[in-house]
Formats: C-alpha cells, structure tokens, sequence
C-alpha cells in the first residue's frame, strides 16, 4: 500500500469505512447439492423424481408389510452387467433365504434381513424393501417364532419348525 492510501483511510471515520464494505460484492458460493443439481442432465432429474414417487407410493401402499422374521422367501433382484463389448444387460438374481429381521416397518427405509447356507458359510443381505432393484418376493413357507429379531439363528445349529404356504 502506498502512503496516500493509508492516509485515506485513516482521514474516513469508523462508519464511512464499514458502508464501504458492505457496498463491496461477496461471492456466493454453491452448496454441493446445488452444484451436483446444476451439472447432471434434466433427463437424470426426472428420472430420480419417478423413482422416489414410486418408492413414496410403494412405503404408502406397504407392499411388504406382511413380510415377517421367521419366513423362508425368495427375492428377485435386477442385476445390470455390463459385458466386454461395453452392452449392459439386465438379469434377475434370486436370493432365497430366512428373514431374521424387518426394520423400518412402513418407512420408505424399510429393510429385511436375509440369511441363508451355503455349504457351510452362512450369507446375510440387507434388501431395502421400497428400492426399484428389487422385482419380487415369493413367500415360500413361514416358521412359528416368538421373537422380532433372530439373530440367534446365526450360531444355532437346529432349524425352525416351519408350515408351507399356499
């Protein structure tokens, strides 16, 4: 700075110098929801607002609320690949198992927990009930349970007592 200038703004008074900052422009910066919002197709937009609906409407209607721990089902799960040439393909994947928790109840959030053998490894998947991967879910049979949560089947080496289902 040069000496005119700190003699300028000595000679201002406390008040002409914060009028002259607040007159100067502040940048505004974008949040990072608005910068991902303004980058992506509206294309994108519309196609994740159908989702959510859809995932709404489902929540909603409570597609799965009869699902409860203890019933052995299958779930249908689209699967996209993508193959050496670069073409995607969409499969159905099933995943049969017994459900040893339902969290979440109605909420869009809504999960089941899934376990099933094989061999002698056990597998668990977490399936988001509301999500648009997910085709189906067949109930095979169902078991008698007093408890919300069954956990203890992961070490538990008897089985349920179980009835099919029609």
């Amino acid at each position: 700075m040069t000496d005119e200038t700190t003699k300028d703004a000595a000679a201002q008074t406390p008040v002409e110098a914060t009028e002259e900052k607040s007159t100067a422009e502040i940048p505004v910066r974008e949040t990072p929801a608005e910068s991902a919002t303004t980058d992506t197709p509206a294309a994108d937009k519309t196609n994740n607002m159908k989702v959510s609906k859809n995932v709404e409407t489902l929540a909603s209607q409570g597609a799965y609320a009869n699902l409860q721990p203890g019933m052995t089902i299958k779930v249908f799960q689209k699967i996209k690949e993508t193959s050496a040439k670069g073409e995607e393909k969409e499969r159905l994947q099933m995943f049969e198992g017994i459900i040893l928790a339902h969290k979440h109840g109605k909420e869009a959030g809504a999960t089941i927990t899934v376990r099933k053998k094989v061999g002698n490894i056990g597998v668990e998947r977490i399936f988001p009930l509301n999500s648009p991967f997910i085709e189906k879910i067949e109930i095979v049979k169902a078991a008698r349970v007093r408890r919300a949560k069954l956990y203890f089947l992961r070490n538990w080496k008897k089985r349920l007592l179980e009835k099919t289902v029609d």
